[in-house]
């Protein structure tokens, strides 16, 4: 359930060894994109290298892009190295008599030392529902109900029912209490999501008291929602037809009808959905006007009930009361079929492979001849598959896919025969695994050569085998992902929650996908002693080449379709009003205006209060201070964190973008690819990557820029990210780099690796540039697409301060159009390009502006200090050229961004700054109330739109709205105009006054693992925010008044009066919103 526009990659893959792709009414999302740190606009623009395919080892944990080829060595290597063994941590126990007691029955209970968590698998006697109790040190805690939920039709009952049962429940009986947890909890992760078969409700927190509020009011909603007993609530998130005036036309809305309109205006969902349809049957949005009110009441009826859900807790928590709490609900029902009703039976194998053809929604700009897609899937088995094969097939993809050096990859997107690489890895979510492999940007005549590579590639591999490097490489990094557990902001316990619930839903072993240790030996075991090629080539045989259930899926653009859609839509519609009378159309608009008034009439004060809250006693008056220690080291600042990392230094090396000139900007992107995936004198890019692969837990590059506040000039920098073990130098074989510095440190070689990239990459490969390009341009097009409120963000950004120009530059329309120009000049002036990079290097590569940031426990940091002495010693001391002023924006104009869509991104900005207002911390609580009240209730319940949230930069000044997915255009914008006189009719009490504060408290304060910590102290280093500055603005957040509210009003009329507003839209919504404001946009064609 994407509650507002911020989606997450971390919320794609549920298998610690495979990668998902998004299927059907799957609705995987994260925690809302509302909750933003205050001032968060740091915009890390991305390598190409970085934001392209990864491996998901486990739910929200990322193996970067860096493994390659290196020189032979002896399989040896790949030996089980000796792990400790220490004694299982005492956790509280439950023991039988008390489980008894409360209702449960205790079936199981293991140590799982990967994650140092004693796990119990209880069932409760009167239901059967099972529930899984994690008991550990973590603070950060997590709940989870999940439901098997197969759909039986394409209506989208179980994605629609996902966000209606969050509607008001029997304890909680106001309009939506999900978004009062947002306003006023401290949760972590508070959200929805809808599988193909399975429906889940997880939230988290690291306040026990703020946790079990979640839980209860989470159960509550599952098990007795107000929706099934409410139509307007079926109307509002589902669908319902919308009459204004008898004399108009009727139209539809509803939240998710919206939703999965966005969703398959993009090529890639839409071939995901055939993909699906295929393979297991499955939805069409078109089909959701066909879902009936009851036929919703009766699903929750069928499946919504305990003996057909799985609950799982995991922290540092009590499990008794875990139990007592679970006890209340799960008392109250008597025994379901449910359960049984609910199986979900395997897809029988096709005996012969099929072939579809489908059109998709394109744009009439460019030679549509060379946008076709392909891909090719396999179901791989009719069974599921045993942890170690599971395993195998992982390590299998990476190596195939999972790097720029991975052979079927390379040789895929080195084959000029398409731009980029579409719907392609294993997944195995589902009941039964799944791989894929595809490319896009293809032309017509060249579909079937992609289609013969595939399959002659996957021969090859089976026939050859992979060399020796490449699966050390492999290894390592998927090894030191496992052990690592980096989850990022994704709470870990529910990255655990959803490996195991992926074997747990279909009945099967849930402690088994938590325990990787004895598979991960057996299978480095088997590749030391049999050799990779005896392990690997028998799976891409067995479940690949002589896998009958194949389905080649071919998509040709079609500029005319997503008219012939609208106009089928509108057919329908006029039909439906066709048969009515004058009476039924009154009641129709009578209806609509019933709808509203619910939607936009607040809950009264009595309801709002019985949503549990915390108190403004129970939060901190501090904010987390991380230890900084800031030194030099060769006349470059060191800032050193000492904290816990589980013996991983994580390092950042910054270097200062003050020298680079203006127009080598655009190139900056690509330049960072370049530097990961091109070679050396020496070393090809794939042994490079090898090496990487092998020797540590990855390296990226990317630029950042953010405006500082109080300061002209922006913060400009490249950062060089990497992780490594911190002194495991025995594995190292005492390496000896061509640089002729011996290795006396994992960091040391990570350092010098780093060294490597900045300084020996030759930019020489021409083609492999090429690819970068082709690449980008489809990954930007393919943004435009999905996530057209950051493409608007930026263009405002740009119009407003010079950070979001430069921004802009590298990661907006302007960096699309840049690469469009660029792909033609690749071939006519390829050595400037080559002499531009390299002036580039130049320009930033320097001692002077350089900051060093590690994090790691302080033995550690000591330990590394000569490593990172001789690595200062190889920087040259300044940069070529001086110093150069920023001071690019573009022309302040509305602009309307053409592309085919059924759905709108809408977004208005200005900046509050210009008018005088000075910043108080009071505004992280207004503009997130704004978000959570007012643009909630109008863009998102009223107008239908999917999101709709606004966004301060306290850096620059720039206060944006924006929405997602939005059916609307100038009806948004004029919503938007409104907040100001919304903020001065405001009237809130002191109960509602007080959770706006405690869920900015919460942004403010959200969880961090110890890298990001450091990362975090390093950006306010950067932008010039001290410790008694973030003090000061936490007391004016704690003491925020009505009075800050009203007096906030004015300076948000800046937008209003002032601002500039941008849309990415469809033509025809364009075209009306001219006409009836006359040239109110200046339109670009960008799709």
């Amino acid at each position: 359930m994407l509650r507002t526009a911020s989606c997450s990659a971390s919320l794609t893959s549920a298998s610690p060894f495979f990668r998902h792709f998004p299927l059907s009414y799957s609705s995987l999302s994260s925690s809302t994109g509302a909750l933003r740190a205050p001032g968060r606009n740091l915009r890390r623009v991305a390598s190409p290298a970085s934001t392209g395919r990864r491996v998901f080892l486990r739910r929200g944990l990322r193996v970067p892009s860096t493994a390659g080829r290196g020189v032979n060595r002896q399989l040896s290597r790949l030996s089980v190295r000796a792990v400790a063994t220490q004694p299982a941590p005492s956790y509280p126990d439950v023991g039988q008599d008390e489980a008894e007691k409360l209702g449960f029955e205790k079936v199981s209970e293991e140590f799982i030392s990967e994650c140092k968590s004693k796990a119990t698998l209880f069932k409760h006697k009167k239901t059967g529902c099972e529930v899984m109790s994690v008991s550990n040190e973590d603070e950060n805690k997590v709940f989870g109900i999940v439901l098997r939920t197969p759909p039986k039709d394409s209506t989208g009952i179980p994605h629609i029912l996902e966000h209606s049962v969050l509607c008001g429940s029997r304890k909680y009986p106001l309009k939506e209490p999900f978004v009062e947890l947002l306003k006023g909890s401290l949760h972590t992760f508070l959200n929805a999501f809808t599988y193909p078969d399975r429906t889940c409700y997880p939230v988290a927190s690291t306040n026990t008291k703020d946790f079990y509020n979640l839980v209860d009011v989470y159960l509550d909603a599952v098990f007795f929602p107000k929706c099934v007993d409410d139509v307007h609530t079926f109307q509002q998130e589902g669908w319902h037809y919308e009459l204004n005036d008898p004399s108009e036309d009727i139209s539809y809305k509803g939240v998710v009808f919206n939703e999965m309109k966005g969703v398959y205006s993009q090529p890639d969902n839409i071939l995901g959905r055939i993909a699906q349809q295929a393979s297991f049957g499955g939805g069409d949005p078109k089909d959701i006007p066909n879902l009936t009110f009851e036929e919703f009441k009766d699903f929750h009826r069928k499946y919504y009930h305990p003996s057909n859900a799985r609950i799982w807790f995991y922290g540092d928590d009590d499990p008794l009361q875990r139990l007592r709490i679970l006890s209340e609900y799960l008392d109250m029902f008597e025994a379901s079929p449910s359960r049984d009703t609910s199986k979900i039976e395997p897809q029988r194998l096709f005996s012969e492979p099929i072939r579809i053809v489908e059109k998709y929604p394109a744009g009439r700009d460019g030679d549509l001849k060379k946008k076709n897609m392909v891909c090719i899937n396999w179901l791989l088995s009719e069974k599921p598959l045993d942890l170690e094969t599971q395993l195998a097939l992982g390590f299998l993809d990476h190596l195939m896919l999972g790097t720029p050096a991975s052979p079927l990859r390379k040789i895929l997107l080195e084959s000029g025969l398409g731009e980029a690489l579409v719907s392609s890895g294993m997944s195995d979510e589902l009941l039964q695994p799944q791989f894929s492999v595809g490319m896009k940007g293809v032309s017509e005549d060249n579909v079937q050569k992609v289609e013969e590579l595939i399959m002659s590639t996957l021969k090859k591999l089976a026939e050859e085998g992979f060399e020796s490097d490449a699966v050390e490489a492999s290894m390592n990094t998927i090894e030191f992902s496992l052990r690592e557990n980096n989850t990022g902001s994704f709470p870990r316990g529910l990255s655990l929650m959803l490996q195991s619930i992926a074997k747990w839903i279909y009945d099967m072993d849930p402690f088994e996908p938590l325990k990787y240790t004895e598979p991960l030996k057996a299978l480095k075991a088997r590749i030391a002693e049999e050799g990779s090629k005896a392990v690997f080539s028998p799976l891409i045989e067995q479940f690949i080449l002589h896998n009958s259930h194949r389905v080649t899926i071919e998509m040709q653009p079609d500029p005319e379709k997503a008219s012939q859609e609208e106009a089928e839509e509108k057919s329908i519609l006029e039909k439906v009003k066709a048969g009515m009378t004058e009476e039924d159309l009154a009641e129709l608009a009578r209806a609509t205006e019933e709808l509203r008034l619910k939607q936009e009439t607040p809950d009264p004060p009595e309801a709002l209060r019985c949503v549990p809250s915390l108190n403004l006693s129970d939060i901190p008056k501090e904010p987390t201070y991380v230890p900084t220690e800031v030194g030099d080291i060769n006349g470059v600042k060191v800032l050193r964190h000492d904290l816990f990392t589980n013996d991983i230094v994580y390092a950042e090396v910054v270097f200062d973008m003050g020298s680079l000139k203006h127009e080598l900007l655009p190139l900056v992107p690509l330049f960072c690819q370049s530097l990961l995936e091109m070679g050396t004198k020496d070393l090809s890019f794939v042994q490079l990557n090898q090496l990487i692969g092998r020797k540590t837990g990855g390296i990226s590059v990317y630029p950042l820029t953010s405006s500082v506040r109080g300061k002209d000039e922006p913060c400009s920098k490249i950062i060089v990210r990497g992780k490594s073990m911190a002194g495991r130098a025995d594995d190292l074989f005492n390496l000896v780099l061509y640089t002729g510095w011996h290795l006396d440190s994992f960091l040391f070689f990570i350092l010098l690796q780093m060294n490597c990239l900045l300084q020996e990459i030759q930019f020489t490969d021409q083609q492999r540039f090429k690819q970068f390009v082709s690449q980008s341009i489809a990954r930007m097009e393919n943004r435009l697409r999905g996530s057209g409120h950051g493409v608007a963000a930026a263009r405002m950004d740009a119009m407003l301060n010079i950070a979001g120009w430069m921004s802009e530059q590298m990661g907006g329309l302007s960096y699309l159009e840049f690469l469009r120009t660029l792909e033609k000049k690749v071939d006519e002036d390829w050595e400037g390009i080559s002499s531009s990079l390299e002036e580039i290097r130049r320009s930033l590569l320097a001692k002077n502006g350089c900051i060093v940031n590690m994090t790691a426990d302080g033995k550690s940091l000591s330990n590394i200090e000569k490593s990172l002495e001789k690595f200062l010693d190889l920087l040259p001391e300044s940069p070529s050229g001086g110093l150069v002023t920023w001071d690019g924006r573009l022309p302040l104009r509305n602009e309307a961004i053409v592309i085919p869509t059924q759905v709108n991104y809408v977004g208005k900005a200005g900046n509050i700054y210009s008018t005088g207002y000075e910043l108080d911390g009071s505004a992280y609580v207004i503009s997130k109330h704004i978000s959570n009240t007012w643009l909630w209730d109008r863009v998102r319940v009223s107008g239908g739109a999917y999101g709709g949230f606004c966004d301060f930069d306290s850096h620059s000044g720039v206060f944006s709205f924006l929405s997602y997915r939005d059916p609307n255009l100038l009806k948004t914008l004029d919503i938007y105009d409104g907040t100001g006189d919304f903020l001065r009719g405001l009237d809130v009490d002191q109960e509602t006054l007080t959770k706006a504060i405690i869920g900015t408290i919460g942004d403010v304060d959200s969880y961090q693992l110890p890298d990001a910590k450091g990362y975090s102290s390093l950006m306010r280093h950067l932008l010039g925010v001290t410790d008694e500055e973030r003090l000061r603005k936490r007391e004016e957040i704690l003491t925020t008044s009505l009075k800050d509210f009203k007096d906030f009003a004015e300076a948000i009329d800046v937008v209003r009066d002032n601002g500039v507003a941008v849309a990415v839209a469809s033509a025809e919504d364009i075209d009306a919103a001219n006409n009836a404001r006359s040239n109110f946009f200046e339109v670009k064609k960008a799709l």
